[in-house]
């Protein structure tokens, strides 16, 4: 759906963006990732034709990103903006029909998000009054209330409280499944873990990967295997030999354990099982894949050394 063809950008001389190559199918969460000054906020701006790029090319469903897209565009900017003087109901409504609704059509869609959200109540308060949660929640439906193919967020997460965030990925999620193609750019790795299908990691200006989240965690693996078992641990212990390193261990039950081990060389889950299978009676048994925020530093962090 979205293609970057050699996207480069530069503010006084320094190259902020450095011939950024990037595909994102249609109807995927694709997160965005990267350290402060990566250039995510840069390539989101050239996106919404806030900014011009100084070479390359943006496709939007094999055209030429231009400014009749933008009504196919829902932004929610890291830095949040609403006019305080406004009720909430004519400022979402006033956005509505800045992106290309009828009045009519931006009146029945303020409506029925208001309602959606649950803060209906909220209509005929002055955005002044708002907490910054409150704000916050206005703000992400401005970015969706003309219902775009493209929604792109920007820390959409930043300032919600723990059921806000659940809110919020739960809606991201459900926007997905009506088809909708949605860029997350964030620093809430634990929100990646839970909604992205696809990301892409960039640092100085440059795309180090573009990557399924699974395929990233699995390449990644540290090799650390989970299992809960009824037994003995003595027995389980040296089950193991040499091919498996026992990490952790805690008794969770009388006669039930749950242990992290570690393989060694090129031996496989199935090799434990058949190791342990005479030895003890296995309940559960998986791979402990590392999440993205371990990706992520694992992969900065290599960075940088091969940059010293």
């Amino acid at each position: 759906m979205i293609q970057f063809a050699e996207v480069s950008k530069s503010y006084q001389q320094k190259l902020v963006l450095d011939a950024v190559c990037m595909e994102i199918p249609r109807g995927e969460i694709f997160g965005l990732l990267g350290p402060n000054g990566a250039g995510k906020t840069t390539l989101i701006r050239i996106l919404n034709q806030i900014l011009v790029a100084d070479a390359g090319h943006i496709f939007l469903d094999n055209e030429p990103i231009n400014r009749l897209h933008l009504k196919q565009i829902g932004y929610l900017p890291e830095e949040r903006g609403l006019y305080k003087s406004m009720n909430v109901g004519a400022h979402l409504l006033f956005l509505a029909q800045l992106r290309g609704l009828s009045r009519s059509e931006a009146l029945s869609n303020v409506t029925r998000w208001l309602k959606h959200f649950e803060i209906y109540d909220w209509k005929n308060k002055p955005i002044a009054t708002l907490s910054k949660g409150m704000a916050q929640k206005v703000q992400f439906i401005a970015s969706l209330v003309h219902e775009p193919k493209l929604l792109i967020l920007d820390e959409p997460l930043s300032g919600f409280d723990p059921l806000n965030v659940d809110l919020i990925l739960n809606e991201i999620k459900a926007l997905k499944q009506k088809g909708t193609t949605i860029i997350l750019s964030t620093h809430n790795m634990k929100s990646v873990d839970e909604v992205c299908d696809r990301v892409a990691l960039l640092n100085k200006g440059k795309i180090l990967v573009q990557d399924s989240v699974q395929h990233l965690r699995r390449n990644h693996s540290k090799g650390l295997i989970f299992v809960r078992f009824k037994g003995n641990m003595v027995g389980f212990a040296n089950a193991l030999w040499t091919d498996f390193t026992l990490l952790d261990q805690k008794e969770v039950e009388e006669g039930v354990f749950e242990c992290t081990l570690q393989i060694r060389g090129s031996h496989t889950l199935n090799d434990l099982m058949r190791s342990l299978q005479d030895h003890v009676s296995i309940q559960h048994l998986s791979e402990i894949l590392p999440s993205m925020q371990e990706v992520f530093v694992d992969m900065i962090t290599q960075k940088v050394s091969e940059n010293e």
